[in-house]
């Protein structure tokens, strides 16, 4: 798939922040970021008490990819495939277990990236992480924040993703786009983050680390 073909969830704004602004927001110490060895957890369990983790967290990672449009900055998404085990169907971040022979999280992402949509992690700056997320369904998230350089191309893996989009960053760093719903599911109610863009919801994990991708990109406040 050429980076032209990339199905685009809408049009919208130009997004306020530069590539130097968003280097900038995570070059600094401020809530959400602590490097590479983030202590802070957010997760199902505490969002919802609803929720009860399993025993023995499967460590995971996933890439908040940044593309720069004419429109400005865009998160690249997926669609998982509808005969997945797990999160079958949903949209989600590129990403996946992190494997003994991966260095750490950061190496996790990017390769898992490789793997389902075929961008290279030459095209990839790390920006830095986000917090860690834990889910109901047994993982243990670490996302990875990155500004993807072009030009680029994509490669679906058929076997795990249906289809590769974008959302406008300015929409995802919009707080009144940052929904909380109640239903019930699997005989349990539960509450979680959505973010409904256009024909797409986003929901779970995924829209809880986009709120937290928000939090961090917010404007710097100066001093009193």
């Amino acid at each position: 798939m050429e980076q032209g073909q990339i199905l685009s969830a809408g049009q919208s704004k130009p997004a306020s922040l530069t590539a130097a602004e968003l280097r900038a927001r995570f070059a600094v110490h401020q809530p959400g970021i602590r490097a590479f060895s983030s202590e802070r957890v957010r997760g199902d369990h505490l969002l919802d008490p609803n929720v009860k983790l399993p025993p023995g967290l499967i460590p995971a990672a996933v890439l908040a990819p940044l593309v720069e449009r004419a429109t400005g900055f865009q998160v690249l998404l997926t669609q998982r495939t509808p005969h997945l085990s797990a999160h079958a169907g949903q949209i989600s971040l590129p990403g996946g277990r992190i494997e003994p022979d991966d260095k750490d999280a950061v190496q996790a992402a990017l390769r898992e990236t490789e793997e389902e949509i075929g961008l290279s992690p030459a095209r990839i700056e790390v920006l830095g992480r986000l917090d860690t997320y834990v889910t109901g369904t047994g993982y243990e998230i670490v996302p990875v924040v990155g500004l993807v350089t072009g030009p680029f191309s994509l490669r679906l893996d058929p076997k795990e993703v249906t289809e590769a989009f974008e959302v406008p960053l300015s929409f995802i760093l919009d707080r009144a786009n940052h929904k909380r719903e109640t239903r019930l599911l699997r005989n349990v109610m539960r509450t979680f983050f959505v973010l409904p863009y256009e024909n797409r919801y986003i929901w779970g994990a995924t829209a809880s680390i986009l709120v937290n991708l928000a939090e961090v990109l917010a404007p710097v406040k100066s001093g009193a």
